[in-house]
C-alpha cells in the first residue's frame, strides 16, 4: 500500500465553488452536499461501493438549472481523484464491474491510463429521476472521465426502472475504479504501461 493517496481540490467560478477530497484508500465514509438529493445519493454510493472516503461541498447556481453543479462537480472529482493516483503508479490500471439492481444489469470498464473517453451507452425511459434531469448524469460521467484521466465505458445492458439505470450506473463505475486503483505488487511501484509512464 502506497501512503497518502489522497488529494483535495477547490474550483470557484461565477458559476459554482466546489471543494472535494478524497482518500482512495478509505472505507467509503462519505459527506456530500451539492444541493441536489438524487445526486447527493449518488455520489454517497460512489464513495460507498469504491470504498473512497469523501468530501464533497458543492455551491452552485440552481436558480438557473442544475447543469453547472452537476458537470463542474464531476470535474473536481476527477481532478482530486486522478491527483490522489499519483501518476498511477503500482495501480492495477484495469477494472470491471457488472451491477443487478433488480430488472436492471449495468457494465463499466475502466483504464486509468491518462487517456481521457467515454463511451455511453445509457438510455433513460423517464426525463427526470427525483428533481434531477437524466441527460445530466452523462455530463457527470464526462467530466469525471476528461479529468480524471479515464477511458470509461458505461452501458446498460438492460433495465427500466430510471432510478436503477442511475444508480447501477455509478455503483458499476465505483466498483471498476476500485479494482483499477488497487496496488498490484507485480508492477513493483511502476506506472503499469510498456511506455514507463502514463
Amino acid at each position: 500500500m502506497t501512503a497518502n493517496r489522497t488529494a483535495e481540490v477547490v474550483r470557484e467560478t461565477k458559476e459554482t465553488r466546489i471543494r472535494v477530497r478524497i482518500d482512495l484508500d478509505g472505507t467509503g465514509k462519505t459527506n456530500i452536499s451539492t444541493g441536489i438529493g438524487f445526486y447527493d445519493h449518488m455520489l454517497e454510493s460512489f464513495g460507498k461501493h469504491g470504498g473512497f472516503d469523501l468530501d464533497i461541498e458543492t455551491k452552485g447556481d440552481l436558480h438557473i438549472d442544475m447543469h453547472h453543479t452537476v458537470e463542474d462537480t464531476g470535474i473536481v472529482l476527477g481532478q482530486a481523484f486522478k491527483e490522489a493516483c499519483d501518476g498511477f503508479k503500482g495501480i492495477r490500471r484495469f477494472g470491471t464491474a457488472y451491477i443487478p439492481m433488480d430488472e436492471t444489469l449495468t457494465r463499466c470498464a475502466v483504464d486509468l491510463a491518462n487517456r481521457p473517453y467515454l463511451i455511453w451507452k445509457v438510455d433513460f425511459t423517464r426525463p427526470k429521476v427525483g428533481e434531477m434531469d437524466t441527460e445530466l448524469f452523462k455530463e457527470f460521467h464526462q467530466a469525471f472521465a476528461l479529468n480524471a484521466g479515464a477511458c470509461l465505458h458505461l452501458e446498460t445492458l438492460y433495465g427500466d426502472n430510471t432510478h436503477h439505470i442511475a444508480e447501477s450506473g455509478f455503483k458499476a463505475l465505483a466498483r471498476a475504479l476500485r479494482e483499477a486503483v488497487e496496488i498490484d505488487p507485480k508492477t513493483l511501484g511502476a506506472a503499469p504501461s510498456t511506455k514507463g509512464v502514463l
